[in-house]
């Protein structure tokens, strides 16, 4: 089963706090194998991965999904493709595989944080043999780095004495939907590392991938290795009560970032850095995205999980590095589609990422910023003007929409969408527009946004055809959003859209010649932009045609939508599909059957030109007309905004969580296939422009019109409007469901808020505190010199207290490098000076007592841990351990991360990060204290709060500088952390 449930379990590798982050499954269910795919898809934007099994089972749809790695295939002409497959881990027991499907599952817990963006299982296995173990596998692919991905598996006998076999590998040629992609140019490894050379079948798209597997304390377990070929196979001893880590990385790489793929993948494995680095890394980076990205609810428990799901969705499948992919309607967690490019994203995904991650949602603009030569190439194979952007587009931009395809009696059927569902041109300079409005990112409205608007407004003036007998003009033979009827004319969406889209080219053009005339110049030349061409455009979109009632505001849907048959729904209940499964294509299409809003949309894009008579009598009569359950995904999300822009919030609720649970409830019975991406987008917009209400005024005013669910107590987000940004926070005790709300920027005041909950201060989020040792608890930097002095001097190299200075805060290596100057040495001599040193550092550092605790350090160490408060040693000494034991102040750490934790040395992060993830405390949750230049760096690109001892010229980028310790308690760095944020703030408010 799939739970909605809280998980208070605390593990090793999570947050403390998992309340409403986590998925979980509570039984493993064969039949349910695919559906759990989709759910536990893990992403970052340049891959998404299903959530297939490690081990792998026969039926499986596993999915390793990169961005933009399309290939050939009948029909659709091209497709996102299945990459081979780097999950594969297998474990023997006593000769038996590990696998569900065998022996007895006596527990077993599958679980998503999506705070983490960590997927883990654990399982309870008796194998076929008779043996038990414990199995806890844990996974992700890093938010951080991209190209990597890994598997942490602990196995723990209960009752077995023996050997273990674990071997990993790949799948190099996984098929696509029964299609196959891939050859394999070469692959081959040795007794540490596998690879793979892989390249696809048509597009000739490479791919390298490589991978590791270590063993925990291979020395200790005597683990065997095998030989290698396209596998690497460990062997180790266990016996009950034991437990052996294993860890798998791997790197992937394809042509479309280097031309050099496979090699580039084996370099980097070389030099990755450890598991638990990686993981600290990732953590951070998914911790980071969820302080401008999370929706808080209470009251509503289900709501907040599933609203953070669909969110988290979103985020694991928008691109960050590459803005020439978008993001396909099923994510990259699944194939249907074919992982072509619709309006989904510009309509329903995009405004959730401009208004928190902008530079993300710039990417996907630019996406069709690239695909523009594309979309002009479409409109004039079909005779028309400008730029026509293709209703499926994929890595050219041309358009892939399949002309025709079988149904399941192999009987062609024609698909007109690709001809005939023109309203994406003017969706994507609606999203355009208001990326702009909201962002104020003139710079790209300048260079991609202003030449996509324009020459698709071209594409209309070639598109309407003049009415005589109306004197307007017509828009004939389209599709609108109701994909249920073809070939219609004057569809009341696409009509209106487009003219939103003409008249508000005269506004963009004003701007542009006002503030960057020679890009209007260049533009001008370009697309052929002239006074008269302009008057045409504000012409026809005085004169678009719609067919609207003046008394009571009913919008005909098309031209003889009126005239078509009304069907009562209830009649055909119960049913388990859409009533165009049910009646057939045509039949449908002869009917008054809605798959998904249309009129109703505009209600919504369009919110300030409609007033609420309309809207109401619209409501009325398309509600009872439209297929919600069944028909399309995009429809349940608009309708709860529409409806909380009626005062029914009732109503809105029941739209709303048949949007948010699409998926995790497989409300449709199609979520098999991958993620609905558009729903998921859906949910935000309806949480934030339908519950909470909120609206932007042209002159930039943000106000919420709070409309809660019954049951709410409280809803939380942030938003950013032009670089400002905003956090609104609204809660059921608002008498006056109407009252309207400003929402001030967060720099000009501490708290904008209805709730008397919130903190001005960000001090009582505080629940960790990392330490450097040198120097902030104790100053061993004397016995540093002696030791440095000792070897400078058996070397015959100069060095005095003054060059000393500069080691402050380096590593042993660097250090060594630093004195050097230059001077040759080879790795053996280099390794023998190190050893040299720590030796007389060694040596001389046996006097050390507490009595050489620097002053205040002990007091404040006393205090914090009274207070609660977690304290990790973060140092880059290899004999910091040793240090903080003689110092009699161990017992007051809870993590140490010290020279053997992490590969890269401040002024890195990964230090501190991987403090954080040993403390299970986020890292906008911890302070740093250090005394170090390198040191300050590396808190600072943590994302932690720093506090700097010592002269401003060294640790003044620090968030406070302090002299010391000395005097110091918990009440004073509170202190001066709120006094920090009230002078942020202030700075703000000025600028």
């Amino acid at each position: 089963m799939l739970s909605l449930s809280i998980n208070n379990s605390q593990q090793s590798q999570q947050v403390n706090d998992s309340k409403g982050w986590e998925i979980i499954e509570t039984s493993f269910n064969p039949n349910e194998l695919h559906h759990k795919e989709t759910v536990f898809t893990l992403g970052n934007g340049y891959l998404g991965v299903r959530g297939s099994f490690e081990e792998g089972y026969t039926h499986e749809h596993s999915g390793t999904i990169i961005n933009g790695v399309y290939d050939d295939v009948a029909i659709a002409a091209t497709e996102i493709v299945n990459c081979p497959n780097w999950l594969p881990l297998t474990i023997k027991v006593a000769g038996k595989t590990f696998r569900m499907d065998e022996g007895e599952i006596l527990a077993y817990k599958r679980s998503l944080d999506m705070r983490l963006g960590i997927l883990t299982r654990d399982v309870c296995w008796k194998s076929p043999s008779g043996y038990t173990l414990d199995l806890h596998f844990e996974r992700f692919v890093s938010l951080a780095s991209q190209h990597f991905l890994a598997i942490h598996c602990e196995i723990t006998s209960l009752d077995y004495a023996g050997e273990i076999e674990v071997t990993a590998g790949f799948e190099a040629e996984p098929h696509t939907l029964g299609i196959e992609h891939w050859q394999t140019v070469k692959e081959g490894g040795t007794d540490k590392i596998i690879w793979l050379h892989g390249k696809t079948l048509h597009s000739e798209i490479e791919l390298g991938m490589a991978a590791k597997l270590i063993v925990e304390n291979e020395a200790d377990n005597f683990a065997r290795e095998f030989e290698c070929s396209s596998q690497l196979t460990k062997s180790f001893q266990i016996h009950p009560g034991e437990t052996v880590s294993v860890e798998k990385i791997a790197t992937v790489y394809t042509s479309r970032e280097t031309s050099t793929p496979a090699e580039i993948a084996l370099i980097d494995l070389v030099e990755a850095p450890s598991y638990s680095t990686l993981l600290a890394t990732h953590i951070a980076a998914w911790e980071r995205v969820w302080l401008d990205s999370d929706v808080i609810i209470e009251g509503d428990e289900k709501a907040q999980l599933s609203v953070r799901y669909n969110i988290f969705q979103i985020l694991a499948a928008t691109p960050r590095h590459d803005d020439k992919v978008s993001i396909p309607p099923k994510t990259l967690s699944g194939f249907e589609y074919r992982g072509h490019i619709f309006w989904d994203t510009e309509i329903f995904i995009l405004p959730l990422l401009t208004f928190t991650q902008p530079a993300l949602a710039r990417n996907l603009l630019n996406y069709r910023y690239h695909t523009l030569p594309g979309a002009r190439r479409k409109a004039e194979k079909l005779g028309y003007k400008g730029a026509m952007f293709a209703w499926e587009s994929a890595a050219t931009g041309d358009e892939v929409t399949p002309s025709w395809v079988p149904d399941p009696n192999g009987k062609l059927v024609r698909i007109w969408c690709g001809d005939l569902e023109i309203h994406i041109n003017a969706d994507i300079a609606y999203a355009s527009w208001n990326y702009w409005q909201h962002t104020g990112d003139n710079q790209w409205m300048r260079d991609y946004g202003a030449e996509m608007i324009l020459d698709t407004a071209s594409f209309w003036e070639s598109r309407v055809s003049w009415n005589e007998q109306r004197q307007s003009y017509d828009i004939l033979n389209v599709i609108g959003p109701d994909e249920n009827h073809e070939q219609v004319d004057n569809n009341a969406f696409t009509n209106v859209m487009v003219q939103w889209h003409l008249h508000t080219v005269g506004k963009l053009w004003e701007w542009l010649t006002k503030n960057y005339p020679e890009k209007a110049t260049q533009l001008a030349v370009k697309l052929n932009i002239n006074p008269q061409k302009l008057e045409n455009f504000a012409f026809i979109a005085d004169n678009i045609y719609l067919n609207q009632d003046a008394q009571t505001g009913l919008i005909e849907q098309f031209d003889g939508f009126y005239d078509l048959e009304y069907v009562n729904f209830d009649d055909y209940e119960p049913r388990n599909k859409s009533m165009q499964g049910v009646l057939g294509v045509e039949e449908t299409q002869a009917k008054q059957i809605l798959k998904q809003p249309d009129v109703l949309m505009l209600f919504y894009l369009m919110r300030d030109r409609f007033d609420l008579k309309t809207i109401a009598n619209n409501w009325v009569y398309y509600t009872p007309r439209t297929d919600h359950v069944y028909g399309s995904s995009l429809g349940p999300a608009i309708n709860a905004i529409i409806a909380c822009d009626l005062n029914n919030p009732t109503e809105a609720y029941t739209h709303f969580m048949r949007a948010a649970l699409v998926d995790l409830d497989n409300v449709r019975g199609n979520a098999t296939q991958g993620i609905h991406a558009a729903s998921a987008g859906g949910v935000w917009q309806a949480v934030v422009f339908g519950f909470a209400g909120i609206r932007v005024t042209e002159n930039g005013i943000i106000t919420a019109h709070p409309n809660l669910p019954a049951h709410w107590k409280r809803l939380k987000f942030r938003l950013q409007w032009r670089s400002e940004w905003y956090q609104v926070d609204l809660t059921a005790s608002q008498e006056d469901d109407n009252k309207e709300v400003e929402i001030i920027p967060v720099s000009a005041t501490p708290i904008i808020s209805t709730s008397p909950e919130t903190s001005a201060s960000d001090s009582s989020s505080i629940k960790g505190i990392i330490f450097d040792l040198d120097g902030v608890i104790t100053d061993t930097s004397e016995f540093h010199y002696l030791a440095w002095k000792k070897l400078a001097d058996e070397e015959g190299i100069p060095f005095d207290r003054e060059a000393n200075e500069g080691l402050r805060g380096i590593p042993r290596r660097e250090s060594l490098m630093a004195i050097l100057q230059g001077r040759s040495a080879s790795e053996s001599q280099i390794q023998d000076m190190m050893e040299r040193k720590n030796k007389y550092y060694i040596e001389l550092m046996q006097s050390i007592t507490p009595n050489d605790l620097l002053p205040g350090a002990a007091d404040l160490l006393e205090e914090l841990q009274a207070a609660g408060i977690k304290i990790a040693l973060g140092s880059s000494s290899k004999n910091a351990r040793t240090v903080i034991q003689r110092l009699g102040i161990a017992d007051k750490f809870v993590a140490i991360a010290d020279g053997y934790s992490v590969a890269k040395s401040k002024p890195a992060p990964d230090l501190f990060l991987f403090a954080a993830q040993k403390l299970g405390v986020s890292p906008h949750n911890c302070i740093v204290v250090e005394d170090a230049t390198a040191g300050i760096e590396a808190g600072l690109a943590a994302g932690m709060k720093v506090v700097g001892l010592g002269p401003n010229e060294r640790v003044g980028k620090a968030h406070i500088v302090l002299p010391s310790l000395e005097g110091v308690t918990w009440k004073d760095l509170q202190q001066h952390l709120a006094n920090y944020d009230t002078q942020v703030g202030r700075i703000k408010a000025k600028i």
